[in-house]
């Protein structure tokens, strides 16, 4: 008996007909399949199918040779397949974190990087804030991360990619948005939207001086954005932020010499992963690949 057998009989079985199964499903002859039918039967050695002018029918013992057919050639295709997994090259898993919004500026430049390696490598793509994508690389669930460099990180090594002034970001029908750049005296007066000052200090430390203090105080980043399309409020938020922006927020510079915030690559020194060494010696590349490519 081979699989072949198993595949025709129950071809014959659900189409109820020699002549649609062998011309519909297996595309052979129909006096091929008779035969292959037959000798079927013969291996079995009962009757498995009633031949009627009215089509096909199964006989009793027809219909528990079907069920068992049905799950050996399953049987069978599942361990052609598990071989055929077994035959390839094991893929390395390597992941990837990004402040929610880098992902757009910096992951092309990275698979750009990888290219050779994606055959054997399937990369893992996590969008997250800067203190969940740190925790993620000491724990090992991350392999390298573009974020903040975090303090209470130990075993933790951060690479300066570059400095990102800060902007203002407010609605598009904002009295401020007619101007071509904010100073930031004109902040006061307005509804300030802030974002935790734990993770987003410099901020805080600008607008101070000022007399702004916080009127809403977002958890993140994405939040802040909707409080300033929700609220009419404007926030101070790092130039990335325009990635994330619906089209009623716009953005503008701000005079002079704006805030930064740090954009670094993190790692932890310990893993030993050759895709985090071969991008780790490429870093000068990957700000090259950004910078032509125009990313923010």
């Amino acid at each position: 008996m081979e699989l072949r057998h198993l595949r025709y009989f129950i071809a014959v079985a659900e189409e109820g007909s020699l002549t649609l199964a062998a011309e519909k499903r297996l595309h052979t002859a129909q006096p091929s399949l008779s035969r292959q039918i037959r000798d079927l039967e013969y291996e079995v050695g009962v009757p498995l199918l009633i031949r009627s002018v009215h089509g096909i029918e199964l006989t009793a013992a027809g219909r528990a040779f079907l069920d068992h057919a049905r799950l050996a050639l399953t049987q069978a295709e599942a361990a052609a397949e598990a071989a055929r997994r077994a035959a390839q090259p094991q893929r390395t898993l390597f992941a990837i974190g990004f402040l929610t919004g880098y992902e757009m500026d910096w992951l092309p430049a990275v698979m750009g990087i990888l290219r050779a390696e994606l055959p054997s490598t399937e990369v893992v793509i996590h969008s997250l804030d800067s203190p969940d994508l740190a925790t993620g690389l000491i724990h090992g669930k991350i392999d390298l991360a573009f974020l903040r460099p975090e303090k209470q990180a130990p075993g933790l090594k951060f690479r300066l990619l570059r400095k990102d002034p800060l902007i203002v970001v407010m609605p598009r029908d904002h009295a401020l948005a007619a101007r071509t750049s904010i100073r930031p005296q004109d902040i006061a007066g307005q509804t300030f939207i802030g974002v935790s000052p734990i993770r987003w200090a410099v901020i805080n430390d600008y607008v101070k001086p000022f007399g702004v203090k916080p009127d809403h105080q977002a958890e993140n980043l994405a939040m802040a954005i909707s409080l300033v399309a929700s609220t009419g409020g404007i926030g101070l938020f790092p130039l990335y932020s325009q990635n994330l922006l619906p089209k009623t927020v716009v953005s503008r510079p701000i005079r002079d010499a704006p805030p930064t915030v740090d954009l670094v690559i993190g790692y932890n020194e310990a893993n030993t992963s050759p895709l985090l060494k071969s991008i780790l010696a490429k870093v000068d590349d990957l700000k090259v690949r950004v910078t032509k490519s125009g990313s923010r």
